[in-house]
């Protein structure tokens, strides 16, 4: 709309008609009586009130994190926006930003989701299940407490091998996270700066590929050991995320492939600390994944994997220096954009009463019209140049508040459509919930 110089809605709803008429060409069998738009009012309230509900429900939240940002759409983008590292739409590099923004909670459903899929085995293809499995991720291990020289506070670390303490051999930080330029030191800052303008044009879906060359730079300090006390080098390397368990990792190279290639780049040491049938990872260059017996670990020598994990747990629980934990790899869904169009966001902001909701009976809280007003991306939503609508009263204590000015990506709107259509008109519910009854699963 913007390239074409159209108002978003005039641009959308005549494609939505071209697409319905193409469709009574084609002699589609469809109930026309259920058409609905998702960008109708009459349906994004809708996707407000669910928005709310979830909001109390403490399912809704802000916080500041690194996001995928086009520098010439202005806005964020989705990981599945980003492809081969730049925007889908305009084809510029995407980089990292740090900015902040509303998220879905979907972290707190992952063992429910995990576990009932196990009512989908049979039913659903296997190659699914094991991607939506390991999309979830979860991990058993343990939080263990690195001290770093120079610091007051130690940096926690998730591993799901903590029996493979004793073969850490460095310790790696994510580029991008506010740890890594904290813990770099003043000589280092020049190469950490430049690398980290190298980390911000990567995706995590780049990041975290297996075929990419290591990356990395030392920050000049050292972490300790706690099982062994032994200093190893710190490094900011991007195969680490900042967003995943603690945004750092224990390295144990000679049984990670990742860190293995870490340290054969970088010269690092490798050491085996679980013997197996394999051959030497340091003379292979491909690190062990079998779960042999310990050794060169101490008190762990001659252990097997399960011994050897409840030992140095409950070694760590009584020093005080980690325990048990589990992890996932599910992340919170981010859901704000700096559009004008999306649904806004119900949420107004006030001097004395903070994020205050917008009562059910306002929805929906419209989008303004802006015809005739420069839509075009500016690092903000277009809408906090609308300051008759930005600025509006408190529901709680009727001073001068803010409205939200971001607007929810659309992937909010489509991901309940399905629940709409058997009952597209209802005006006092989402969904008939007996309607759904009758009507789905389809």
């Amino acid at each position: 709309a913007i390239r074409r110089n159209q108002h978003p809605a005039d641009w959308t709803y005549k494609n939505i008609e071209t697409q319905a008429a193409s469709f009574r060409r084609y002699a589609i069998s469809f109930d026309w009586s259920r058409r609905l738009h998702t960008s109708d009012p009459e349906y994004y309230r809708w996707t407000q009130w669910l928005f709310l509900r979830l909001y109390e429900r403490g399912l809704a939240y802000r916080k500041a994190s690194a996001v995928n940002w086009c520098p010439n759409d202005q806005t964020v983008l989705a990981n599945e926006q980003v492809v081969g590292g730049a925007c889908e739409r305009c084809g510029t590099q995407v980089t990292k930003k740090t900015l902040t923004q509303w998220y879905f909670k979907i972290t707190d459903y992952a063992d429910r989701l995990l576990d009932d899929m196990q009512g989908l085995v049979g039913a659903w293809p296997d190659r699914v299940l094991t991607m939506q499995r390991n999309w979830i991720g979860r991990s058993q291990g343990a939080h263990v407490d690195f001290e770093i020289e120079g610091r007051a506070e130690p940096v926690t670390v998730f591993t799901t091998r903590p029996d493979t303490l004793y073969g850490a051999t460095f310790f790696v930080v994510a580029a991008d996270s506010a740890l890594a330029a904290e813990l770099c030191t003043p000589d280092e800052r020049a190469a950490f700066d430049a690398y980290l303008e190298q980390v911000r044009r990567l995706t995590d879906i780049d990041r975290l590929s297996t075929e990419r060359e290591k990356t990395g730079v030392f920050l000049g300090r050292y972490a300790v050991n706690p099982v062994n006390g032994e200093r190893i080098p710190v490094w900011a390397a991007d195969y680490v995320l900042a967003d995943y368990g603690t945004g750092a990792i224990m390295a144990v190279p000679a049984h990670d492939q990742r860190d293995l290639d870490f340290a054969v780049k970088f010269g690092l040491a490798v050491r085996v600390v679980v013997t197996t049938d394999e051959a030497d990872p340091s003379v292979t260059g491909v690190a062990t994944s079998g779960d042999g017996v310990h050794v060169n670990s101490g008190p762990l020598d001659g252990t097997d994997k399960a011994e050897g994990i409840a030992r140095i747990v409950a070694e760590l629980e009584s020093s005080g220096k980690g325990k048990g934990a589990v992890n996932y790899r599910i992340r919170d869904w981010l859901l704000s954009r700096q559009r004008f169009w999306g649904a806004p966001i119900p949420i107004v902001h006030c001097g004395s009463c903070g994020e205050v909701p917008v009562p059910d009976a306002e929805l929906p809280v419209l989008l303004p019209d802006l015809r005739g007003a420069d839509l075009a991306p500016k690092g903000v939503s277009p809408l906090a140049a609308a300051s008759d609508w930005v600025t509006t009263t408190c529901p709680k204590c009727g001073g001068v508040a803010q409205r939200d000015t971001d607007t929810m990506d659309t992937f909010v709107d489509s991901s309940w459509y399905f629940l709409r259509y058997c009952s597209p008109h209802d005006e006092n519910a989402a969904f008939d919930v007996e309607q759904v009854k009758r009507w789905m699963p389809v």
